[in-house]
């Protein structure tokens, strides 16, 4: 029988909400810089303490159950109402977070990743630039963002590794492409760290290439794929639905793998605090 008068615990009830956004217990670990045994026993309580089962769990997968369906809002509402009444018992105003994310990272999933940044903590404001790795690179040492999520195209060492994503070559499924003529490519603007790798790896398999579009932005390139204008390198992640691999049928070289790292001069405690909770979300977008 459960206690219904007990109030309930608002550090499972935060750990709930995250294993749920996340699918993943290991995700809201690292976003409450905790243990996962530590998440898994908070979640215990918090089913003992409603009598009944939030998540379905497999080897695989994390899933809300229909009670946790129903509970999801409510927590939800509770969290945001608990901070809000921390900032006003503390006279904290809300605080802003400038943070960079390279366009090939950001791609189709950013909607996602602001969705839960916003429900783990309601009182930030998110700044957010989009832009080249490099250009944010030059941002951030100028002092001028608070972290970026960027490609490591310079082979930097310092900075945190959320993922290492692979590269494909994609085209609409109707584009074709004729051995005796120089391959379409559609690119970035340089100086682009994904163009330069693209078009060394072709140089160094001796294919003749030319660009025949250049967008300010992934999403443009994009746009190309789909419209059959030519043959793009993108992460598996970022590529338009609906295009296809066409690397191995047209014989085009392997791309390197790229890795995403995190860099941050954050350094007052509840941002960093927002700030791992973002990077976990990257990293269960990134990794799956």
């Amino acid at each position: 029988m459960t206690d219904t008068n007990k109030p309930l615990d608002i550090d499972t009830v935060q750990a709930f909400v995250l294993v749920a956004d996340f699918s993943s217990f290991t995700r809201a670990a690292e976003a409450l810089d905790t243990s996962q045994a530590a998440i898994s026993l908070k979640l215990k309580r918090l089913e003992e303490r409603l009598g009944y089962r939030l998540l379905e769990r497999t080897p695989r997968h994390v899933r809300l159950s229909p009670q946790g369906e129903r509970f999801i809002g409510a927590a939800r509402t509770l969290l945001n109402a608990h901070e809000r009444a921390l900032g006003d018992l503390g006279g904290h105003a809300a605080r802003r977070l400038v943070i960079g994310i390279s366009d090939h990272v950001a791609g189709p999933d950013l909607p996602t990743w602001l969705s839960r940044l916003a429900a783990y903590d309601p009182l930030v404001i998110l700044e957010v630039r989009i832009a080249s790795s490099r250009d944010l690179v030059a941002a951030f040492e100028r002092n001028e963002l608070d972290a970026v999520i960027v490609r490591n195209e310079d082979d930097r060492q310092d900075g945190e590794v959320l993922a290492v994503e692979r590269f494909g070559w994609f085209a609409a499924p109707t584009w074709q492409h004729s051995p005796d003529a120089p391959l379409r490519i559609a690119t970035l603007a340089a100086p682009c760290g994904v163009r330069q790798l693209a078009t060394r790896a072709l140089d160094d398999a001796r294919i003749d290439w030319t660009e025949v579009f250049v967008g300010g932005g992934v999403l443009a390139v994009g746009a190309a794929v789909s419209a059959g204008l030519g043959v793009a390198a993108l992460a598996h992640r970022v590529a338009p639905a609906g295009a296809v691999e066409v690397g191995e049928q047209y014989g085009l070289p392997a791309l390197p793998v790229s890795e995403v790292k995190l860099h941050s001069r954050i350094n007052d405690e509840r941002s960093r605090d927002t700030l791992r909770a973002l990077s976990a979300t990257f990293r269960g977008v990134l990794q799956r």
